[in-house]
C-alpha cells in the first residue's frame, strides 16, 4: 500500500480576506465621517483683518450658528433653538466658566436682521461680550504688497 503525500507548501500570501476587512472598515468610515460634523456648514463672511480667537475653537466654547435660512443654533451640542430661548440657554452655559465670551457665526448671506436679534437678544440676556466669527479674504492678502515693492 502506497503512503499518500501531502500537498507541497503554498508560499503565496492569501490577501482576500485582509482586501474584505479594509473594504468593510473604509466603508464604515465613508459612513461615519459626515455625522462627526461639529458645526453648521455655514459660508461666512470674509475679512480682510480679521483676529484670530483662538478660543473659538475649543471644544467647550459657547457658539451661536445663523444659517442662511435663519435658523439659529447653539454649541457646543449643535441643538437648534429658538432666538428668543437663547438668553436663558447661554446664560446656563456661561455659569461657573471664567471665559465670558460668546461667539456668533453667521452665513454671509444671512439677513442682517436676524443676526442683529441674536445679538440683541444675548444682550438683554446679560451677555457683554461677544465675538463675530468670519473667514479671512485670502485673496485680499496675497494681492496685498510687501513693503519695499
Amino acid at each position: 500500500m502506497e503512503k499518500k503525500h501531502a500537498a507541497p507548501p503554498v508560499s503565496d500570501i492569501n490577501v482576500t480576506p485582509m482586501v474584505d476587512v479594509m473594504l468593510v472598515v473604509l466603508i464604515i468610515f465613508m459612513v461615519i465621517t459626515p455625522l462627526l460634523s461639529k458645526s453648521i456648514p455655514l459660508d461666512m463672511a470674509k475679512a480682510r483683518n480679521p483676529i484670530t480667537m483662538p478660543d473659538a475653537d475649543k471644544e467647550d466654547a459657547v457658539i451661536i450658528a445663523v444659517s442662511r435660512d435663519g435658523q439659529t443654533f447653539l454649541s457646543p451640542g449643535v441643538k437648534r433653538t429658538n432666538v428668543e430661548d437663547l438668553a436663558p440657554q447661554v446664560r446656563e452655559l456661561l455659569s461657573g466658566r471664567p471665559n465670558k465670551t460668546v461667539y456668533i457665526k453667521a452665513d454671509a448671506r444671512a439677513k442682517y436682521g436676524k443676526v442683529e436679534e441674536v445679538v440683541d437678544n444675548l444682550r438683554s440676556g446679560g451677555v457683554s461680550e461677544l465675538g463675530l466669527l468670519a473667514d479671512q479674504d485670502l485673496m485680499a492678502v496675497s494681492t496685498k504688497k510687501k513693503p519695499g515693492q
